[in-house]
């Protein structure tokens, strides 16, 4: 396993596993499975509901709590500094733990600057080993960066290899950032299994599209975090740290970026409107 180094001197697996659309009932099962592959970074959010299953799931599991870094992410819903505060603790309860190991703002609504607060203060209370954001497109993450009393440590992003996310990296980089990848194999979309680029270079190797697409993002020092219900498509997943792809292998998939969203923009303001619509239902 590979580790980074954020930017406080936390350190953190670069490949975890994520439970976005797990189910709760799923959960517990589908994190004992990644933490018996070996997986010691596991990604969760108030917004997935299954807190709990990665709670129970990692207290039975016999391994050391500081041996797995959790991450998780408070919601719109718990915006500003006393609902964020609030949320923090209800998060660490459902985790079963005193702290999590990188603690994250969801998406950049409602009164983020409250939440952000709230954060910088579970960091120095010793309840987040590390803070960071979620979502951020790089104008918001400049202005909470420059104003904000703790730098964000990560920012996690729809990041894969047709949304690489170059030029937002550099700006991160410049405030000690990490760029962390949701949505790695990009849900599927662009017919990406059967990308015949990846396709090709994989074979060269003995490998996947899928392990190419995490080994090609992983060398560009982006933090990755698939997900699967599966045992074996997790051992597929864990199994990219035996080869490296060469300069002219990046290149050629450097060349499938497209520069922007396979999913949403956070620029359009009926795609915010309806997120907002949903978190006041």
């Amino acid at each position: 396993m590979d580790i980074v180094k954020l930017n406080n001197g936390i350190e953190m697996p670069i490949l975890g596993y994520g439970v976005y659309q797990v189910t709760p009932e799923e959960c517990e099962r589908c994190v004992a499975d990644a933490l018996s592959v070996g997986y010691r970074s596991i990604d969760t959010a108030q917004a997935y509901y299954n807190e709990e299953g990665v709670g129970r799931a990692v207290k039975k599991s016999g391994i050391a709590r500081e041996d797995v870094f959790i991450t998780t992410k408070v919601w719109i819903s718990n915006a500003g500094y006393e609902q964020a505060k609030a949320s923090i603790d209800e998060s660490l309860r459902k985790l079963q733990s005193d702290y999590v190991d990188l603690l994250l703002i969801h998406q950049p609504f409602s009164d983020y600057y409250g939440t952000y607060r709230a954060m910088e203060e579970a960091y120095k209370n010793g309840k987040a080993r590390a803070i960071g954001v979620s979502n951020f497109y790089p104008d918001r993450f400049v202005d909470l960066a420059e104003f904000c009393e703790i730098k964000p440590m990560v920012n996690q992003v729809e990041t894969h290899v047709f949304n690489q996310q170059v030029e937002p990296q550099k700006i991160m980089e410049r405030y000690g950032a990490r760029v962390m990848s949701w949505g790695p194999f990009a849900e599927g979309r662009n017919d990406f299994f059967t990308n015949e680029t990846l396709k090709a270079i994989g074979e060269k190797y003995g490998k996947s599209v899928a392990q190419t697409a995490l080994r090609f993002l992983i060398q560009r020092g982006v933090i990755v975090i698939p997900k699967s219900t599966r045992k074996e498509r997790m051992i597929e997943n864990f199994n990219v740290f035996d080869f490296a792809l060469t300069d002219e292998d990046m290149q050629e998939i450097a060349g499938l970026d497209q520069g922007k969203s396979l999913f949403f923009s956070h620029y359009d303001p009926e795609m915010i409107k309806w997120l907002v619509d949903l978190v006041k239902k």
